[in-house]
């Protein structure tokens, strides 16, 4: 069975026993004793224990438990559970669901990659395999921290399981990775935490799945279910800052938009991941205390007893970074970033070498490099150095059902001058090396096709833009929006099953489930990105225009250098609050001696290592010399989508990155409670797994070397002067 509490019975609960230490301590008076003091800002919401009793359809809480929803290991790794009613799930399906889309998400579920033998709910803290399911029993409590306005809405969910020692407490932190909701750590701060018997605050630090379907007013509750925006009130998690009239008049210019929280809540949630991440470890410490507290002892638990460690990969291993780099207080002890996603604040007064060889383009922001990209992906993708052979990935990760408009966008881009070359392949050659000397590497040339083909390049570019610059759902940014389409482009009407379901089967982003981004001004109407025609060329060209519009607002000047007026498109103003939004969410990369590890993959497309892992590691070195206590491992032959190595190709050609993230935060967890030495910084060089595209030879240990505490030299990470040297 499961219970559940409001914030008063909690806040019952802790004052009656504080009425009970006001009878019998002398001390209660006092001007000093201590007060278990609710985080300002933090609204609690429920708390729910999950025993775990049974492994089944985990359709209710009474058969869930804290890191699968019920379904155990087998489950994460079979088909995502059925819904009584598709159309009406319940709170407690969307849970399980969410859990398990979100711990899939962004690792590998097949045996064959490691799942179940690596890593998995059955592998112990300790990396034993057994034949458990792994369900972890505990409580969540759940919350949700505003900044008074009803807006912020940042959700954390503190979990607590029965394993808990209260004699070593422990709390690890897992801010989401990628725009993803408060579960989307689960399956790497989250499964690492929770075996170790540490409380896990977990939060979506601003982002989460916030879909505001505006043609019928309806909006994603904080519990995942939807209801519409009067109905859901204050836990409403995110709705468009418009008023009745003007969503009217939108969606009578604009039919069937999808406002998302991460891109349109004009909030820039990115400024704060650093300082809701913080805000976790805060409220985590409460509800230790009000859970384990004693009228003797009301909180027992505090920064210097108990051991906290911020942990996750990409935008979430940016968040654990900033928080660290925010840390007045000295809250965490130390912090592991996988993949991070950082925002460098200069590019000045430190280097990237790689090999003999100086690196020209690194410490590049999200915005800059993305937006490039995105230009000039779906070109590249079709130069011989970065095709692939395998033709079962969906049949459009190869581009196969996209060559006529990446052929299209290499045209248009020679038109503009912006590639040379008389045929595709000179010209396709022509963007991959501008990719290259933009800061990607040789490394990288066969994941351009993926990423473009999945819409990370349009999704980002468009996103991010609004955000950074506080664009609302109505501005239309470079003509951009989001909807639900259908196979031919044109906007539609998102299924209604699609949105009940969101909260499980969406991501925050527009990848599509159900929003994806629209182009407005496609000639002929409106069209997904993949199907839109640019009115500069007339031909599907994978919405060059729009992409060029994107890039210019962060670079400041047009495809042709020229300045941005207030009469160009886009305009001056515009750029400027995309400009000024990117500086606000910057990293100082100056951890203050504070114990980090950052893992990356040297194939990352996505986020490319020059531009940040490398890059962050050098400033830090520079800023802080022999104090720093950052250490940074490369992995080669890993990219940033674990969870594509489920797709023909990749699982041959790559290995996973998790196991060195859960390695990580087995190492700073040793040197944190036994004082063992951190590992140097190195590279790491595995061994693809071979064998046919879509049945790669399963994995062993030997795919995926441990690092080392002291590596060979030619593995090294050293630096000469302000300059990170990484081995080739």
């Amino acid at each position: 069975m499961h219970v559940r509490t409001t914030r008063q019975s909690l806040a019952s609960f802790r004052w009656s026993f504080t009425a009970l230490a006001c009878a019998t301590l002398a001390a209660c008076g006092s001007s000093d004793r201590a007060h278990n003091d609710l985080p300002g800002g933090v609204k609690e919401l429920s708390t729910v224990q999950y025993p775990a009793t049974a492994v089944s359809s985990g359709s209710t809480a009474a058969q869930q438990d804290l890191l699968t929803g019920g379904i155990g290991k087998t489950g994460l790794g079979g088909a995502a559970p059925a819904y009584a009613d598709p159309a009406h799930p319940t709170v407690a399906e969307l849970r399980r669901n969410a859990l398990f889309s979100n711990y899939r998400g962004i690792l590998d579920p097949l045996p064959g990659g490691g799942y179940g033998t690596l890593y998995g709910p059955n592998v112990t803290a300790a990396g034993a395999v057994t034949q458990n399911e792994g369900l972890i029993p505990g409580t969540e409590y759940m919350a949700v921290l505003d900044d008074g306005t009803g807006r912020k809405q940042t959700v954390i969910a503190v979990q607590v399981p029965n394993s808990f020692d209260v004699k070593n407490p422990c709390i690890v932190l897992g801010p989401s990775s990628g725009s993803r909701g408060v579960y989307g750590a689960i399956g790497t701060a989250g499964e690492w935490g929770l075996k170790k018997g540490c409380a896990v605050a977990l939060t979506d630090a601003g982002k989460g799945v916030g879909l505001h379907n505006l043609a019928d007013d309806t909006v994603n509750k904080i519990d995942g279910s939807r209801a519409t925006r009067t109905a859901a009130g204050s836990l409403s998690f995110f709705a468009a800052n418009l008023s009745d009239a003007a969503r009217t008049a939108y969606n009578a210019a604009f039919p069937n938009r999808i406002a998302i929280k991460h891109a349109q809540s004009q909030q820039n949630p990115e400024k704060d991941w650093g300082n809701d991440t913080l805000a976790s470890a805060r409220y985590a410490l409460y509800v230790l205390n009000a859970r384990y507290g004693k009228p003797e002892d009301p909180v027992p638990f505090n920064k210097s007893n108990t051991l906290i460690i911020g942990g996750s990969a990409s935008n979430g291993g940016a968040a654990v970074l900033r928080a660290a780099e925010q840390d007045g207080d000295d809250l965490i002890d130390g912090v592991v970033a996988s993949e991070p996603m950082v925002e460098m604040p200069t590019t000045a007064g430190y280097g990237v070498q790689f090999g003999d060889a100086a690196v020209s383009s690194y410490g590049r922001t999200l915005a800059d490099y993305t937006t490039y990209g995105n230009i000039f992906q779906p070109c590249a993708a079709l130069a011989p150095e970065a095709t692939i052979s395998e033709t079962s990935i969906f049949n459009y990760i190869t581009l196969t059902a996209m060559t006529a408009r990446a052929t299209a966008r290499c045209d248009g881009l020679a038109v503009k001058g912006l590639v040379s070359g008389a045929t595709t392949a000179e010209r396709a050659t022509d963007a991959l090396n501008k990719l290259r000397a933009y800061g990607w590497t040789r490394d990288n040339d066969q994941m351009h096709n993926a990423h473009y083909a999945l819409g990370n390049g349009p999704i980002l570019s468009a996103m991010y833009t609004m955000a950074y610059g506080r664009f609302g759902a109505d501005a239309n940014l470079c003509h951009a929006s989001f909807g639900a389409a259908n196979a031919t482009g044109d906007v539609v009407a998102a299924a209604p099953a699609a949105l009940a379901q969101s909260f499980a089967t969406a991501n925050g982003t527009s990848n599509g489930t159900p929003a994806t981004v629209i182009y407005n001004d496609s000639v002929g109407g409106a069209k997904s990105w993949a199907l839109a025609v640019s009115p500069s060329t007339g031909v599907a060209d994978l919405g060059l225009d729009n992409a060029l519009c994107q890039h210019a607002l962060v670079a400041g000047v047009d495809a042709a250098g020229k300045a941005l007026t207030a009469e160009s498109y886009p305009t001056k103003a515009q750029s400027d609050a995309v400009r000024n939004g990117m500086g606000e969410v910057r990293h100082s990369a100056n951890l203050k001696g504070k114990p980090a590890i950052i893992v990356a993959g040297r194939s990352d497309a996505l986020i490319p290592v020059n531009h940040n892992a490398r890059a962050y590691t050098a400033l830090n070195q520079t800023l802080e010399g022999s104090k720093s206590q950052l250490r940074y491992i490369e992995v080669t032959n890993a990219q940033h989508f674990d969870a594509f190595l489920l797709f023909a190709g990749f699982d041959s050609r790559f290995v996973p990155l998790h196991p060195y993230f859960n390695q990580a935060m087995d190492s700073m967890w040793n040197h944190l409670k036994n004082k063992a030495a951190l590992p140097a910084s190195q590279v790491v060089r595995t061994t693809p797994r071979g064998g046919a595209a879509g049945a790669a030879t399963p994995i062993t240990a030997a795919n995926v070397p441990a690092f080392r505490n002291t590596p060979a030299a030619t593995d090294q990470i050293s630096f000469a002067g302000n300059a990170v040297k990484v081995p080739q």
